[in-house]
């Protein structure tokens, strides 16, 4: 599967490998972790990062990724046996079916701070590159909603992140016109969509590793 990254110009991220049936990384086990560096800086969601599995005929699981732009690729090993036992995995699939409507809950609440991430990020992009092209008194309330759901946007109450963002994408409208090449007095217009990228690259939220050369 291709991955991206989650930040501008971000060099590196990390892999997480774990195993269980929960959406919260946090409750299934961690099988091991690697850093992929090298990745050449660029807008979020540009860069694509192929991460491959493939278990050998020893039950060795081999975990890759590789910049496809770079070629730059690091790989972890992970013995058979290191995993769950039988009795775990039937724990952690009765533990999966308990929880079913919790994460679900929490699901939603992770891709609506998505949401509320990738909109500020175009809102920030788009007012640096046509905030001069609106009215003082706009920038000042899109820029008051900006703040306000940036403040939102990583809690847990997905309400309230919901109306943050409407209420930045009502706003904004006049800012949106302009990043679309259209009047800043046009009617509704749907927030920038940043980066473009194909449709089988996912976004991921991998955690940034500092490049020990910076």
């Amino acid at each position: 599967q291709t991955f991206s990254t989650a930040d501008d110009n971000q060099t590196a991220v990390t892999v997480h490998v774990l195993q269980g049936e929960r959406e919260r990384a946090s409750a299934n086990k961690s099988l091991g972790k690697f850093d992929l560096q090298g990745i050449e800086p660029a807008p979020r969601g540009m860069p694509q990062i192929e991460v491959t599995f493939d278990i050998d005929a020893n039950g060795i699981l081999h975990v890759s990724a590789k910049d496809k732009k770079t070629g730059k690729e690091q790989k972890i090993e992970i013995k058979a046996g290191s995993g769950l036992s039988e009795e775990e995995i039937a724990r952690m699939v009765a533990d999966a079916e308990a929880n079913k409507e919790e994460d679900k809950k929490f699901h939603e609440l992770v891709a609506t701070r998505n949401k509320a991430d990738q909109l500020v990020h175009a809102t920030r992009s788009a007012l640096k590159e046509h905030g001069g092209k609106v009215p003082a008194d706009q920038l000042s309330s899109i820029e008051g909603a900006l703040s306000d759901l940036e403040k939102a946007k990583d809690g847990d109450d997905k309400a309230t992140i919901e109306a943050k963002v409407g209420k930045l994408e009502q706003v904004a409208q006049a800012l949106y016109a302009a990043a679309q090449g259209g009047p800043a007095d046009a009617g509704a217009q749907s927030a920038p969509g940043g980066s473009a990228q194909p449709d089988d690259v996912v976004d991921a939220e991998f955690t940034e590793v500092k490049d020990n050369k910076q």
